[in-house]
């Protein structure tokens, strides 16, 4: 069923919408208690809203991934289906509490015809809680093996599109059957799920988009992403013509997971350079700030499954695969390489790096093997002939130099093995080498550290506690788990072969010991671990975005929703109106930039229509009417000349003006500008060495502006500066403060929050003490306005009773109760205000008339 809430998004996002092939019927609702579920209303149906009443008693987990963790074949002209136990989809349920249900969503690994997937799908929901999502052939196609892999997958690993045999030109109608896969498997998850109860965990970069389409649907789902790929740094990244598609899709999900560090902050870098978005550490946990939520980023690499591998250990013992193989490289010492066919697993270096150590260790010749077993691609992927054709003719080479009768230094494997034949060989190797040149986590190390362990409790000869040597790729995910493991850069083939030697020479009580340090932390850090983990995470994040008001904004994949406090709300012109008239003492304070007049204004002097609705609220009598702006008095004096009765307080308030007539004040408490000579030189320093910065001098202040560099760069040169200020201004009488793209340096106690608290003062010693406050402004230094009115309230320097609108320009988090979306309506609601003093003003004068 296609939601009609998702028509025009995919419009938008493709340009094209593909055939999805007939409509399929609904799947029924899985429950976890007796009762009826009814299909969504209609109008609920397509809202972004998920307040419908919840069916469920307890927590579900829908684990959705691009396959389902079974195994499927033919029997008999009927399908037979049965758990895939190597799956980590399957394996993480051993994290997840007892008693959470686990539902999957995913496509199979086998075509199946049209006319039997009803029943198909209904068997998989029944047997093993399984959804499965079928594609029409050609989207498959285009959406695995084209834009999968042929264009994230490179490009995560690193790959830049620079001809069309490495990774290829982007095709804008690979992107369309990703973004209409991730549809329809989006289509699959509503089916199925209680929005108020459940927890989606969507898994890798086949699903990158498919968080906006459930976050634009049901705005309150408790939903993390974990990408099982390397994330690419912010210069290989940006080269992605939809870069910024994927980046605000992946921001709607509550908990982004990563396996190392280096990912995570490539993934940040990117959302600071091409989103301006800025993360931060809390308690040790590192969120990023996007539209008043709070989405946390993971770091946490996957681990194996203890049990799983013991079975096969113990299956591998019983039937002796073990001792075969032992026999069979009697008198041998063993490196093992089990790699992926694919460009990026490094095999041929590895070959080079053992064809290096043989020729620079001549002892090792005869007597050192590598067995290299290579599993079939995954996909088509790029040069697979011309990589097989390499690594084979590396392999006839290297034998056909260092091998002799009875000995062959390379053992090449390339028929599928099954997973007791590749424990056997984790049993016999007294080295596994990894030399990715790039790689997301490769479980290989973990698991032959487990095998070189050996089975608990068992009496036989190999399978007691041994030692064990990694040759590890820098490269490769769980490189810095294992900090006993030799590390490796793959490319330098001569120090790799060293690497190897190395390893192999070692004595026995140092691979002992660098063993049981692996040992140690693969056991305490398995599969269970980190889906634990992750659950935890998403729990606890997910309760900070409960306690906020949602609203969904922007189409297409700038689709996002805005988490905002209970009472933040949108002023209402016509309350504020009618509040407005029956006040007695108004003060009214605007901010200018971003609030009278658009930021992006290229004419920065306010139009003549503003100036009519200020010049009108000013004649009221019970209006004090000003602008508060970081604004020079020179400009702001010039604009509002035509008002004569409006006041003014520019630099954040450290000049204030009380009416066009009077003089300007100074409100700050120091008048020695002493300390610029120290600071303008140290800002010019640091303009020089950083591009697209500047300094903008101000009467009262010196602000450093950076919004022109480079984020990164410039986000540092600040950081530095304001240690630096703050260092060399210790004794002096002024704050240093960071903002958004600026450092600014002011008097101490001058901000817009002091000079707001001096208007309300001196209203309330003139006897008029203030019942009606409207405060608009739309930046950092605003909110110190609306703070201000609070401790004002608390001094009691405004009416017991007095109506307070505080109000932010934009739906954004905000100490402000009240939000306008622009500066458009901001013009309107003081059109409105001004309209209802002069229709009070008229009745006075009809009224004295009459008399």
């Amino acid at each position: 069923m296609i939601s009609r809430s998702y028509t025009n998004l995919l419009d938008l996002a493709s340009g094209n919408f593909p055939v999805m092939g007939r409509e399929r019927r609904r799947l029924p609702r899985v429950m976890t208690v007796p009762g009826n579920v009814s299909e969504f209303d209609e109008d609920q149906a397509y809202s972004v809203s998920s307040d419908n009443p919840s069916s469920v008693s307890c927590d579900r987990m829908i684990i959705v991934a691009n396959r389902l963790p079974l195994k499927a074949e033919r029997r008999n002209g009927c399908w037979s289906f049965s758990w895939d136990q190597d799956a980590l989809y399957l394996q993480l349920k051993d994290g997840l509490p007892e008693d959470m249900e686990v539902l999957y969503v995913g496509s199979l690994s086998v075509d199946i015809d049209s006319h039997e997937q009803d029943d198909v799908a209904q068997i998989l929901l029944d047997k093993f809680k399984c959804v499965p999502t079928f594609f029409p052939p050609d989207l498959q196609s285009k959406f695995y093996d084209g834009f999968c892999k042929r264009q994230l997958w490179p490009l995560f690993h690193y790959m830049l599109p620079f001809s069309a045999d490495h990774g290829g030109r982007f095709d804008r109608s690979l992107w369309e059957a990703y973004v209409a896969t991730n549809k329809l498997f989006f289509q699959k998850v509503i089916e199925v799920i209680n929005p108020d109860d459940d927890y989606v965990w969507i898994h890798d970069y086949h699903l990158m988009v498919l968080p906006t389409f459930l976050r634009r649907r049901f705005n309150r789902i408790r939903m993390g992403f974990f990408l099982h790929s390397p994330f690419p740094s912010s210069e290989i990244y940006r080269s992605l013509p939809v870069r910024e598609e994927i980046l605000k899709a992946l921001l709607n999900s509550d908990l982004i997971g990563f396996h190392t560090f280096d990912y995570a902050r490539h993934f940040l870098t990117c959302c600071s350079r091409m989103l301006g978005l800025e993360y931060q550490s809390k308690r040790g946990y590192i969120g990023l700030e996007y539209y008043g939520r709070t989405v946390g980023i993971k770091i946490m690499p996957v681990g194996i499954n203890m049990g799983r591998i013991q079975s096969v250990m113990r299956y591998s013992e019983e039937e002796g695969k073990v001792i075969e193989l032992r026999k069979r490289y009697e008198g041998k010492t063993v490196l093992l390489g089990i790699d992926d066919m694919d460009i990026f697993k490094g095999i041929n270096l590895k070959l080079l790096a053992m064809e290096q150590m043989l020729k620079q260790h001549s002892n090792w010749r005869g007597r050192a093997v590598l067995v290299q077993i290579v599993n079939p691609a995954r996909g088509k992927g790029i040069d697979i002939d011309e990589i097989r054709g390499e690594i084979q003719e590396s392999c006839r080479r290297i034998n056909a130099e260092f091998g002799k009768p009875g000995y062959q230094p390379i053992v090449y494997i390339d028929t599928p093995l099954s997973i007791y034949e590749i424990n056997a060989y984790y049993h016999i190797a007294e080295c596994v080498v990894v030399t990715a040149v790039r790689d997301g986590m490769n479980l290989t190390p973990y698991e032959y550290i487990v095998c070189r362990q050996g089975l608990l409790g068992s009496e036989s000869d190999f399978s007691g506690p041994k030692k064990s040597m990694l040759v590890a790729s820098e490269f490769i995910g769980c490189s810095p788990s294992l900090s006993g493991a030799i590390r490796v850069n793959p490319w330098n083939v001569e120090a790799t072969g060293e690497a190897l030697n190395e390893a192999l020479s070692m004595g026995d009580p140092e691979k002992q010991l660098r063993h049981e340090k692996h040992f140690r932390y693969v056991s305490t850090h398995d599969v269970a671990f980190w889906s634990r983990s992750f659950l935890q995470d998403l729990e606890r994040i997910c309760v900070d975005h409960f306690k906020k008001r949602c609203w969904g904004m922007g189409i297409s994949f700038g689709f996002r929703v805005v988490a905002l406090d209970p009472n933040f709300r949108k002023l209402s012109i016509p309350c504020i109106v009618s509040d407005y008239k029956r006040a007695k003492s108004r003060a009214i304070l605007l901010d200018y930039d971003g609030t009278l007049m658009p930021q992006n204004s290229i004419n920065k002097a306010p139009s003549q229509e503003v100036l009519n609705f200020l010049d009108a609220l000013c004649e009221d009598k019970k209006n004090s009417i000003f602008i508060v702006s970081g604004r020079g008095r020179e400009s702001l004096g010039k604009w509002f000349s035509p008002c004569k009765n409006i006041g003014i307080a520019a630099e954040h308030g450290y000049f204030l003006k009380w009416s066009g007539n009077e003089e300007w004040e100074t409100c700050g408490q120091s008048s020695d500008f002493g300390w610029m000579q120290i600071v303008e030189p140290v800002m010019k320093q640091y303009t020089e060495s950083t591009d697209g910065s500047s300094i903008e001098i101000k009467e009262s202040a010196l602000v450093w502006q950076y919004r022109d560099a480079d984020p990164g760069f410039g986000s540092l040169q600040a950081k530095e500066m304001l240690e630096h200020l703050e260092s060399v201004l210790a004794n002096e009488p002024v704050a240093v403060k960071s903002g958004h793209y600026i450092v600014e340096v002011k008097p101490q106690g001058v901000s817009k929050g002091s000079v707001s608290e001096k208007i309300f003062s001196s209203m309330a010693e003139k006897g008029k003490p203030v019942d009606f406050v409207l405060c608009i402004g739309d930046d950092r230094s605003d909110e110190d306005m609306f703070e201000a009115i609070g401790n004002a309230m608390s001094k009691r320097l405004l009416c017991a009773n007095a109506l307070v609108f505080a109000c932010t320009v934009g739906q954004k988090p905000s100490k402000a109760k009240y939000y306008l979306d622009d500066t458009t309506e901001v013009t309107s609601m003081l059109e409105s205000l001004a309209e209802a003093s002069e229709a009070s003003n008229f009745s006075m004068r009809e009224l004295d008339g009459a008399l």
